[in-house]
């Protein structure tokens, strides 16, 4: 990477830092572009440069962890049952939560209660789930566009993570978010 390339990314860090602090602390209506780009100390054109809206700096920085989970789900122990796998590889989200947790779940709680950040979430999912599934299909010895079991699994552990992130974001007091994932798993499949 040249020293351009770096000096790029480490100013949409930093503004990505900026920006999701003031989203996951001031809310998603009461945050301004002018704002986020004031704290990360950026102009609004540089703000543009990186992001086309608001939206954006939330759903990057999802898509930048979504690009992970072929990744995991690869590496995962080839004995390792699907829903186990599928449950670590989930975790690559959760995981990342722990960093900082209460602007993780305020952010979490944005995404899913602004109605266009949930359908952009939802729309990379698609995404997210179709690799997933061709991942699993490898793993599993069988072919995608024959055997429907790994996108079925698939779409069974995306509704397991959504249905514990949706708990995670609701209750008070914040329960434990893997506690949550693990229960969700172990309803979705049980034994």
């Amino acid at each position: 990477m040249s020293l351009a390339e770096r000096k790029r990314q480490l100013v949409r860090d930093e503004l990505t830092d900026a920006a999701l602090r003031l989203l996951a602390f001031q809310g998603f209506e009461e945050t301004t572009i002018d704002q986020m780009a004031a704290a990360a100390g950026v102009s609004r054109r540089t703000f543009f440069r990186y992001f086309q809206s608001k939206e954006d700096v939330i759903i990057e920085h999802l898509s930048d962890l979504g690009r992970q989970l072929t990744t995991t789900l690869s590496t995962r122990p080839a004995a390792e049952p699907p829903a186990v796998a599928l449950q670590h590889t989930l975790r690559t989200f959760t995981d990342t939560f722990w960093e900082h947790p209460e602007k993780s779940r305020r952010l979490a709680k944005i995404m899913v209660t602004t109605p266009p950040l949930l359908a952009r979430y939802l729309e990379r999912q698609v995404s997210w789930r179709a690799t997933l599934s061709t991942e699993l299909a490898t793993r599993l010895g069988t072919d995608p566009t024959t055997d429907p079991r790994p996108a079925v699994l698939v779409a069974v552990a995306f509704a397991a993570f959504d249905t514990a992130l949706m708990r995670w974001v609701t209750a008070d007091p914040s329960p434990d978010l893997n506690t949550l994932l693990t229960t969700c798993f172990t309803a979705a499949f049980p034994n």
